[in-house]
This record gives C-alpha cells, sequence and structure tokens, in this order.
C-alpha cells in the first residue's frame, strides 16, 4: 500500500469489478446502501478526483501540513460515518451496470492520463487540504480500500 504510483490504483479498480455481479446485495447492519453505491461512489470519487488533478497547474502547489491527513494516511485507516461524501460523488437513484462499466473503464484511463502527470498537479480535499500527485494516490488508495471494506462487510 506504501506505492504511490498511479498504477498501484489497478488492483483497487479490479476488486471492484470483481462485486458488481453481487450490486444489488445489502446488509442494513452495515449501511444503508448497498454495493452499487459503494462501487459507483468508489470510482466517482477516482474518475472526479484524477481529472481534477489533471486540470491543475503544478505552478500552483504550495506543499502544506495538515494533521488529520498526516494521522489517517500514516495508519492507513478511514473511520466509517464520520463524514458524509458530498453530493457531486454521490450515487445516483438507480445505478445500472452500463454506468458502472463505462466508470470502471473511465477510471483505467484516468490512472493512465494519471502516470504522464506532473508530480506538483494536484488535488484540494475538503479535509486534507491540497494533495499532489502522490498524495491523491494514497488517498485514492486509503478511500477505495474504505469502501471496499465495506463491501466486504456486506457480504458477510
Amino acid at each position: 500500500m506504501l506505492n504511490r504510483n498511479p498504477e498501484s490504483l489497478i488492483p483497487f479498480i479490479k476488486k471492484l469489478e470483481r462485486y458488481l455481479s453481487v450490486k444489488d446485495k445489502r446488509k442494513a447492519s452495515v449501511t444503508t446502501s448497498d454495493v452499487a453505491w459503494q462501487i459507483d461512489h468508489s470510482l466517482k470519487v477516482i474518475n472526479l478526483v484524477s481529472e481534477t488533478l489533471l486540470k491543475s497547474n503544478p505552478e500552483d502547489y504550495k506543499s502544506n501540513f495538515n494533521t488529520w491527513r498526516l494521522v489517517l494516511f500514516t495508519i492507513g485507516y478511514f473511520p466509517r460515518g464520520k463524514v458524509k461524501a458530498p453530493k457531486y460523488v454521490r450515487p445516483p437513484e438507480i445505478i445500472t451496470i452500463e454506468d458502472l462499466n463505462e466508470q470502471i473503464l473511465l477510471a483505467y484511463q484516468n490512472i493512465e492520463r494519471l502516470k504522464l502527470a506532473d508530480k506538483h498537479a494536484h488535488f484540494k480535499h475538503f479535509i486534507f487540504g491540497l494533495l499532489d500527485k502522490k498524495r491523491t494516490v494514497r488517498f485514492l488508495q486509503l478511500h477505495t480500500n474504505h469502501h471496499l471494506k465495506i463491501i466486504r462487510d456486506i457480504l458477510k
């Protein structure tokens, strides 16, 4: 998990893909959402964050200290139920397999594009602040893993 190269995200997307066949499963004791919601949300975050980073101006990047980022990125864990997903990364009411497959394809394409991004290309997270390319990859690893754990708990 310490590999912060964009291609390190590929296994996470492959894991999300493996859960497409059980997209309608849910477990109220774990979450109010189903597996499809977890997959869709994770893919929306990967794609929107990647696109934002790719559009950024590397010259505008300034490193900043952030306590929450230091703690959570170091322990490699996001606690559950502490933050609500922003509207723009919330899934629609009806999540189709076609839409999920399109987002998966886009995620793979974005990873390829991220490989070429400047190391100071950046994304601003509402809690963790300004994240350069390597920190953004780490965020995407932790965020996707967080939702993969929720999926596994739904399926237990």
